[in-house]
């Protein structure tokens, strides 16, 4: 189904349901997913388009869940990308055309929606109105982009599994580490988010 024939409230609503409650973040992911699907020449992206395309997050809010209600990507199916940076904007890559295209937005956007609703005083509440309304260029940056993944990255079965010579963990995809000879998972060649106490027996 064209993405873009689908009514905004439509697709609003069901971002909702996935992120769980309605929000400004909510409206300009909708909003920056139908722009970057837009200029990479995606409309179907739950269906013939799925596997035509990539999608690159910097930031683990609100937007992001919108981003993926709207493109169908996700982590389990290698078809979103995660980046900790902290920002908040996407890059769209479709694989078949290999362009790409970076949407930012803008920080002045917040101020900005004071001119569409100044009766509203609450400050989120005039985002979320003004959100929908504004227009792309208020709301985001975008710059033509170059990105070009690995094998490793792309959907599909694992290109490689090696076993971690000191915890004996199986890492997928490229992702080991080779330190004096020896294929490492990252946890133990680099350090990890946890620190091990103990194995358990279950």
């Amino acid at each position: 189904m064209n993405i873009f024939e689908r009514p905004f409230e439509e697709l609003l609503e069901e971002s909702v349901r996935t992120h769980g409650h309605l929000c400004p973040g909510q409206v300009l992911g909708v909003r920056l997913a139908l722009l970057g699907l837009r200029l990479i020449g995606i409309s179907d992206p739950k269906g013939e388009d799925r596997k035509k395309f990539l999608v690159y997050v910097e930031i683990d809010r609100c937007a992001t869940d919108a981003i993926q209600s709207v493109t169908g990507a996700s982590l389990g199916k290698r078809s979103l990308k995660f980046f900790d940076y902290g920002i908040m904007a996407a890059t769209f890559l479709n694989l078949e055309t290999k362009k790409a295209f970076r949407v930012l937005a803008r920080e002045e956007a917040r101020e900005l929606a004071t001119r569409y609703f100044p009766e509203i005083e609450n400050k989120y509440q005039r985002q979320l109105r003004a959100y929908q309304i504004m227009p792309e260029e208020e709301l985001f940056q975008v710059e033509e982009v170059l990105v070009q993944p690995s094998e490793f990255d792309l959907p599909g079965r694992p290109r490689r599994r090696v076993q971690c010579a000191s915890c004996g963990a199986w890492v997928q995809d490229g992702r080991e580490v080779e330190e004096d000879g020896r294929l490492l998972c990252r946890p133990c060649a680099l350090g990890g988010y946890f620190l091990r106490k103990q194995t358990l027996a279950i």
